[in-house]
């Protein structure tokens, strides 16, 4: 099973000024960042793929991987994972939204322009 590859802005489209594409790294996926928060969780809880999944009724497997952000959960997956790491999915969602924005926040680096010269013809 290959992986999609990541989704890009349409050109031409609304967002895909040159501006834009200089200054703004691109975001992660949802899915990315909800993995590595239930990890963050479960390993902090010092909980094995096993024992989190089992409590949430999934295979360690299919945890693995929305862990690895390969998987798109539905929300009564989230939940059940929630829930097993002793969270609900608001505190999840919360946890995973602030995430993504301390990400966005954190400063984006522009390369230098090299220094150019304007030369007057006299």
């Amino acid at each position: 099973m290959t992986e999609h590859p990541r989704l890009h802005s349409i050109p031409g489209g609304r967002d895909d000024s040159p501006r834009r594409q200089k200054l703004a790294a691109p975001e992660p996926l949802w899915r990315e960042v909800l993995g590595d928060r239930l990890r963050a969780l479960r390993q902090d809880q010092r909980e094995t793929l096993v024992e989190t999944a089992g409590r949430a009724g999934i295979s360690p497997q299919y945890l693995s991987e929305v862990e690895r952000g390969l998987k798109e959960p539905s929300s009564e997956m989230i939940a059940a994972m929630a829930g097993a790491l002793g969270t609900t999915l608001g505190g999840l969602t919360e946890q995973v939204a602030e995430d993504l924005l301390g990400r966005r926040r954190a400063p984006v680096r522009q390369p230098q322009a090299a220094p150019s010269l304007l030369l007057r013809a006299a």
